[in-house]
């Protein structure tokens, strides 16, 4: 099993995040893990520096950490040839570090650069595909062209590609996007702790690592934690047909006004108890995942990162997934 730690590009700068993955790796984590928005989720955050720019930066400050995309939407505000040159370039710049995580994205990103964003799962789905297709042909090297019902590739060829590609963890919450994910991917990327999930992937055939993040709020106090968490944070309990349908972090502020504090002690590990971040993150390796991504939205990333080295990395790593090797 891996741990990862979660980089909140809507919470922090740019140089805070370089600043904070150079303290994961220090701290022992495998890896660091960032989403890839053009918007935060609310306002209130009040950040989303351009993903590509920062973990460039990051394989220049560290040396062992690997880096995740989780995730990038290849599809709409980006073309994937564009994520294709991106994704060989970074693995090229890490020395091979690199891990690309993708998926079928939000309105919330996508609608920015005035194409729209598909109304249909299907379609979304047939996007992502076709993006995978193009990537997998631009990765085997030479000019390339691809017709498919969505997307085109006309002569296309990235001249700087590593002798080992990047991994690719596809996103997936139900049986279409985990057959994508087997077929086209090298490994699974999802954000709750569902049995069904990982059985619909090994199902399809997929035999990759499976990533997933688990929600935490660290303070020094259990409802420190959870009332920084409900403020920067409430938008994850909307569940995932909301969250890819609104359009702007006003919209994710009014649908979640309603959210209480003890919505978030439910769906957080807060405050300074391990037992309860353990009890957590065992859930999703019971699900079979074993890449797991540390998603801290309490107040104090520095405090967060050294709970961990004190009182968690040590049991963590005592966890065992039933289905997934580590």
């Amino acid at each position: 099993m891996e741990i990862g730690y979660k980089l909140a590009s809507e919470a922090f700068g740019p140089r805070e995040l370089v600043r904070q993955a150079v303290r994961a790796e220090a701290a022992g984590f495998d890896f660091v893990e960032m989403s890839d928005h053009y918007h935060p989720w609310l306002d209130v955050q009040g950040h989303s520096s351009f993903t590509w720019t920062v973990l460039g930066a990051i394989a220049a400050r560290t040396e062992r950490v690997a880096l995740v995309t989780g995730v990038t939407c290849p599809t709409v505000r980006y073309h994937p040839a564009i994520i294709a040159q991106a994704a060989a370039t970074l693995a090229l710049v890490s020395d091979g570090r690199f891990v690309l995580g993708v998926g079928s994205g939000e309105r919330l990103n996508e609608h920015v650069v005035g194409r729209g964003f598909p109304d249909t799962v299907r379609e979304r789905h047939e996007l992502l595909r076709e993006a995978l297709e193009i990537i997998r042909l631009l990765w085997r090297g030479g000019y390339r062209s691809y017709d498919g019902k969505h997307l085109r590739l006309a002569d296309a060829r990235v001249f700087d590609l590593p002798e080992e590609l990047p991994l690719i963890a596809v996103a997936a919450s139900g049986p279409h996007s985990a057959r994508i994910a087997a077929e086209l991917g090298d490994g699974l990327f999802a954000t709750e702790d569902k049995t069904s999930i990982v059985g619909h992937y090994r199902g399809a055939g997929g035999s990759g690592p499976g990533y997933a993040e688990v929600p935490m709020a660290w303070a020094p106090d259990e409802r420190t934690a959870a009332q920084e968490a409900l403020r920067t944070s409430r938008w994850a309990l909307t569940g995932w047909k909301v969250m890819s349908e609104l359009p702007n972090p006003v919209n994710f502020d009014a649908a979640t006004a309603t959210v209480r504090e003890e919505d978030i002690l439910e769906k957080f590990a807060c405050g300074p108890d391990p037992e309860r971040y353990v009890a957590a993150v065992q859930r999703y390796v019971a699900a079979g995942f074993d890449r797991l991504v540390l998603q801290n939205a309490g107040p104090d990333p520095d405090g967060f990162i050294d709970f961990y080295q004190r009182e968690l990395e040590q049991p963590l790593r005592g966890l065992r997934s039933p289905d997934i090797a580590s």
